[in-house]
């Protein structure tokens, strides 16, 4: 007898620990499957956000503040990435306990699945009439802290001129307003989570007396009647079963609510995966490697609108810009001067036709629309990178062209002052560079890129005179064989073009040269050169008038100057042949 209950000993130690080292093994591999699984679809999410966020069309960030987009990619990504695995776990863990106990117990006395009915009725209940509510503070929470992230990005990337202003006191009560409202609705949310586990814990300890004292009694009666097929020792499983049931069961109820909550940055951040998309970058019929050419532009019955249900800010717009034109583009605010080149780069769908090269537009990939031609903005951009990258982010130049596109603009002694020359990582949006010296490399760029089409979009409205001297220098002549469309508020800038574009609430009203349009005293460009003042306006007029006699009658000069007749402004008869002689 002793050597069987050694052997016994032995046999359930045995037993014991295989089931303990199983128990961590199976613990372990669990943990690595559910956070393997669960990250993993948290990183899918977000790939497919950030390639949604890529592809959606401008309109869509001009609409959501960056406060907003930024809120998906941390805070939701964060849940996603940290808490929600763990709940789900602790949930998941909860629920097979639950499962498991229920099983055991019901196995041994099947009366005890008559109180849990309605015991799991009563808890159900009682979950989604909480849910209905916590749901909805969850997502007044995340989106009253999208706020905080604008005021936040915005305060520092203007934190100069702030500082310069003195404003410092202002900002400071509007992130405090912003982070109040937030607040209260964070607070709110943690109130309604505590208002359902009190219930719980309520439930559980008062309002389930008579059902606990009913299950019990059922588990007692339900003993004796299976006396002679049940054993002590099942009934004491099945009692202490039945009285851990309770909190584990309220528990497991409390995390499902819990996950469900969670689910709401799941939800957001799978709203960003299905936007509004533009319209492909390449189609299967491309244009020719070459393309453009010449560089010629033109505008069929053009009407652009920013949104479906927007209103137009093109209005009808037909023009011609012939090959190796420079068309200055002028206009009040709100003109449509700007919308013009988003038509021109499909930033939102026009109607009508554009056409370049004899190519139409719509019927190429945006990629391929859009790397034909250079912009030089009003707004200087530089990515986060090296001063390589900047230039030449493709990896399509050498070196040497590198640095000769850098001594054209006159930043070579700059770069080259820097620790790393062209491998220089550059500070966020380029801050370590002056405006000026960002506006000459997005010159230096569109030199490198060679392209037969380039928008200038007011390039010169916020640097220095040199700089501005620069600018128009380099742009007349590294640019002289391409077609050139400048928007500009000053007019001193585009006097000299062979064209003058003069746009009204959406309408091509003016379209000619500018010596001809400043002979229409009528004409709307007249009346903006004659606001500048008596003087300004004569040197501009004697500018434009030099111009227009050096393309129309380049043999026609007289001391560098043209012979005019002084009654209407006009080259005469006798004036021509005169001054041929």
């Amino acid at each position: 007898e002793n050597v069987t209950e050694k052997v016994d000993l032995a046999w359930y130690l045995g037993i014991y620990s295989g089931l303990t080292v199983a128990t961590v093994l199976f613990g372990i591999a669990r943990s690595l499957l559910v956070f393997y699984v669960l990250v993993h679809s948290s990183q899918t999410l977000h790939n497919k956000m950030f390639e949604s966020i890529l592809r959606a069309p401008v309109l869509f960030f001009d609409r959501n503040p960056i406060g907003r987009i930024l809120n998906r990619f941390s805070k939701d990504i964060g849940h996603m990435d940290d808490l929600l695995p763990l709940t789900f776990l602790d949930f998941f863990q909860t629920f097979l306990q639950v499962l498991g106990v229920v099983g055991v117990a019901v196995a041994v006395i099947p009366w005890i699945a008559i109180p849990l009915i309605p015991l799991g009725i009563l808890f159900f209940v009682l979950r989604r009439y909480f849910l209905e509510t916590s749901r909805d503070v969850k997502r007044l929470e995340s989106t009253t802290r999208s706020p905080v992230f604008s005021h936040l990005s915005s305060s520092l990337q203007g934190l100069w001129t702030i500082r310069a202003y003195k404003a410092e006191e202002r900002f400071q009560e509007l992130f405090d307003a912003h982070q109040d409202l937030h607040s209260e609705a964070w607070f709110l949310f943690l109130t309604t989570s505590r208002w359902f586990a009190v219930r719980l814990d309520a439930i559980c300890a008062v309002r389930l007396d008579a059902i606990c004292a009913i299950f019990v009694i059922i588990v007692a009666f339900g003993s004796l009647i299976l006396a002679t097929t049940v054993d002590a020792g099942q009934v004491g499983l099945a009692l202490s079963y039945a009285l851990t049931l309770m909190g584990m069961f309220q528990w497991c109820v409390r995390q499902s609510a819990e996950v469900e909550n969670m689910m709401i940055s799941v939800e957001r951040v799978m709203e960003y995966t299905d936007l509004e998309k533009e319209a492909p970058w390449e189609y299967q019929n491309r244009p020719p490697p070459n393309w453009p050419q010449d560089g010629t532009i033109v505008f069929d019955n053009v009407s652009f609108s920013y949104s479906l249900d927007g209103p137009l800010v093109l209005k009808h717009l037909t023009a011609l810009i012939k090959s190796k034109e420079k068309v200055g583009i002028v206009g009040r605010t709100g003109a449509g001067k700007s919308s013009l080149i988003s038509a021109l780069f499909r930033l939102s769908e026009p109607e009508g036709k554009i056409w370049i090269d004899k190519i139409l537009t719509t019927e190429i990939g945006l990629h391929d629309l859009r790397k034909k031609m250079s912009i030089i903005p009003q707004e200087p951009v530089l990515f986060t990178g090296t001063m390589r990258k900047n230039l030449d982010p493709f990896n399509e130049h050498t070196d040497e062209e590198l640095w000769n596109a850098l001594t054209e603009v006159q930043l070579k002694e700059a770069i080259e002052e820097l620790p790393g020359k062209l491998d220089t990582e550059l500070a966020e949006s380029g801050s370590n560079f002056s405006v000026g010296q960002r506006q000459l490399v997005c010159l230096a760029r569109a030199i490198l890129r060679r392209n037969r089409i380039l928008i200038i979009d007011e390039a010169t409205a916020n640097v220095d005179p040199r700089t501005d001297e620069l600018i128009q220098k380099k742009i007349r002549e590294k640019f002289a064989q391409c077609t050139v469309l400048t928007i500009a508020h000053r007019l001193n800038t585009i006097i000299d073009s062979d064209k003058i574009m003069v746009l009204d609430s959406g309408r091509l009203k003016e379209y000619d040269e500018p010596y001809v349009l400043l002979q229409n005293e009528e004409s709307l460009f007249h009346k903006m050169v004659q606001q500048l003042g008596k003087a300004e306006a004569a040197a501009l007029t004697e500018t434009a008038k030099q111009e227009y006699f050096k393309r129309n009658y380049p043999d026609i000069t007289h001391r560098d100057h043209v012979i005019m007749n002084a009654s209407n402004g006009q080259p005469s008869a006798f004036t021509i042949f005169e001054t041929a002689l």
